[in-house]
Order: C-alpha cells, then structure tokens, then sequence
C-alpha cells in the first residue's frame, strides 16, 4: 500500500480536530506517560479494557447478557486490555469466553489482567476449541502496534478462524495483521467491523481496514502530548470514547 495514503487527522462527531500520529510516536507517548505524566501501564490497561467492554455491550443492544461473546487476546498490551475487558463482562454476567494465543509467553501486565478474569470466574478455552465455537460478537485483541511482519503461529490462526465467521469483529486500537503506521498488510488480518483506537488515531487506520472507527480514553494528560511537541486538544467532553472520521 503506498505510504502517500497515511492520514494525517481526524474528527469527532462534535467537529473536533484530532491529530494522527505514527506507531513511533505513539510509542513516545506512553513512554512519557509511564515515565513522566501517568498514567501508568496498568491504570491505561486499565482504561482501555473497561472502554472495549462498554462499546462491546453497547454494539451487542439489548441482548448482550445471552450474547456469545469471544475475546482472542495476544500476549502484549493489546491483549492485556482485552483480557481486562473479558472480566469486565464477566462481571456483569455476560456469556464470554476468552481465548489466548500464546500463555506461556504472556506478559506480566497481562498476566495480572488474566488472574483477575479467573477470580471474576472467567471462561478460557483453547485454540482448538475454536472450532466449536459459533460467537455472536468477537473482540480482537490480538496484535497491536508490535506488528513486524505478516502474522505466523497461533495467531494467523486465530485470525484466520475470525475471518470464516458471520460473526461481526470489534478490533482494539487496530485490526490485527495492520501496520499501524501504513495501513499495510503484510498477512493476513482481521476483517473488522468496528475498531476502538486509543489515546488518539494512528496515521494506517484507514477505512477500508477499521470499519467505524471508535477513539477511547485511557487517560493520558495533555501535557503528555505538550512533552513531544503533539498538537492535543481533547475530543472526550462527557465521554469515555467517541465515533471519529477522517477529516474532510
């Protein structure tokens, strides 16, 4: 895909201006974030898995206690907050299972997320039992900006299960298999339906990948963004996450 087709910004329903940036910088962002400002790794975690669960409730309508709902998580940030997001529901009494790509190589943070889900007395099941599984929603919580090449292992096969169902995909920050930067897919990736991005909009989430895009809270302070010379304004008014598009 050619790089000329990065987007530059994008706007909230309310006329918002809010300012893509690169996988680069956003990796700037929460280092300052982790080491300056705040938050901190777990409350951002944190933030983001409650605002996927909302948004999950929320596309699922009235129905969403008795809803087969299907979390496949990677072993990183994005999967720790999709983790999160699994026992938020959990807690509510909704029908959801999750499942992970790789458990023994899970990171610490969303290792601590995954305790809690047991605790909320959370369903996990195998990549096996994948197969079986006939999901009325599926949360993608796979791979997020750590993208270096086409997907391999369990998760091409996770992704490639996702993409055989009917099933409509929610995608975290953005749909896996996506070069966050670019918009490029180097494998394959997940065909999503709706995509909450974080903090603010990557410069690859193009439209034809994302489906209705969604940008979420998760707390970061301007002054973050003041720190690495990024023009913020917040785009959140009463609101944990608000629908965005591309800027006219």
């Amino acid at each position: 895909m050619d790089i000329s087709l990065k987007i530059n910004s994008f706007t909230s329903d309310s006329g918002k201006d809010i300012v893509a940036i690169t996988t680069d910088q956003m990796r700037e962002v929460d280092r300052v974030a982790m080491e300056i400002t705040g938050p901190n790794i777990f409350q951002m975690m944190e933030n983001a898995g409650r605002n996927l669960a909302s948004l999950t409730i929320e596309k699922l309508g009235g129905g969403w206690r008795e809803a087969r709902i299907m979390i496949l998580a990677g072993t990183g940030g994005k999967g720790g907050g999709g983790i999160c997001a699994a026992r938020h529901l959990a807690n509510r009494g909704a029908n959801v299972r999750l499942c992970l790509s790789d458990e023994e190589n899970l990171g610490e943070v969303p290792s601590f997320q995954r305790r809690i889900y047991k605790y909320a007395g959370g369903i996990e099941i195998s990549i096996e039992e994948l197969e079986t599984e006939k999901p009325d929603l599926i949360v993608d919580a796979l791979i997020g900006y750590s993208l270096r090449s086409a997907p391999a292992g369990n998760v091409q096969k996770m992704i490639g299960w996702a993409n055989l169902q009917n099933s409509p995909k929610l995608s975290l920050d953005i749909p896996s298999g996506v070069d966050s930067t670019t918009g490029e897919t180097p494998g394959e990736f997940i065909k999503a339906d709706w995509t909450m991005t974080l903090a603010v909009p990557k410069t690859g989430l193009l439209p034809s990948l994302t489906g209705e895009l969604y940008l979420a809270d998760i707390g970061i302070p301007a002054e973050t963004y003041r720190n690495l010379d990024i023009p913020y304004q917040t785009p959140f008014d009463d609101s944990y996450y608000v629908p965005i598009r591309i800027k006219k």
